[in-house]
């Protein structure tokens, strides 16, 4: 044994000097002292602990089963109509133009009608020459005047007692009953037109007379 010892310091001291190598014991011996009478206040509390990766757990995704929704059949009843009742339409009667009040001719140069058809006036105008006209008749006692008697029913009347002057009373119905019932608007033809009627009735009846 002792020349294993022999040899291992003889080695030794080939690679380190011996001084140096005593002084690396002691200076050993002493590091292990100090670590023994130290001790455990050098050792670390917590270790590092090395992290290793997380392995996270495959998730299995099963598929959703979506059932049919099941609606519940709606009954539906056939809804009763009931007969409507039919308003019945209320008949107007057809209004019928009626005849002005009857008013003898003006005896001045300028009648009440020529005034207001001076005046721009026509409807009022062809109004009192047929007034003048129905005041004609009856003054001749071809008609006998009522009040509401309507064009038609004058005319009728003259045709029936002086047939010669029925045209130019129908001619003259006529205008009054577009101006005053269609609501057409007055012109100085209308008037004129009037004018015209009243002297033609004027002479009719005057003829007839004389022939009487």
């Amino acid at each position: 044994m002792s020349r294993w010892w022999t040899e291992t310091v003889a080695a030794l001291g080939d690679v380190v000097p011996l001084p140096l190598a005593a002084l690396l014991l002691l200076l050993a011996a002493l590091l292990a002292a100090l670590g023994w009478f130290f001790f455990p206040a050098w050792v670390p509390r917590r270790l590092p602990q090395p992290r290793l990766p997380r392995l996270r757990r495959p998730r299995l995704r099963l598929p959703r089963l979506r059932l049919p929704r099941l609606r519940r059949p709606r009954l539906r009843l056939p809804r009763l109509r009931l007969p409507r009742r039919r308003r019945r339409a209320v008949r107007t009667a057809p209004v019928v133009p009626a005849v002005p009040a009857p008013r003898a001719a003006d005896a001045g140069p300028a009648g009440l009608a020529d005034r207001l058809a001076a005046e721009g006036r026509y409807a009022e105008a062809v109004r009192e020459r047929l007034r003048e006209m129905v005041g004609e008749l009856v003054a001749r006692q071809v008609v006998a005047h009522r009040p509401g008697m309507t064009v038609t029913e004058l005319t009728t009347a003259v045709a029936y007692a002086r047939p010669r002057t029925q045209p130019t009373l129908h001619a003259a119905g006529v205008i009054f009953s577009d101006l005053w019932y269609a609501q057409r608007p007055a012109t100085r033809e209308h008037d004129d037109r009037m004018r015209d009627l009243a002297t033609e009735l004027r002479r009719d009846l005057a003829g007839e007379g004389t022939r009487g």
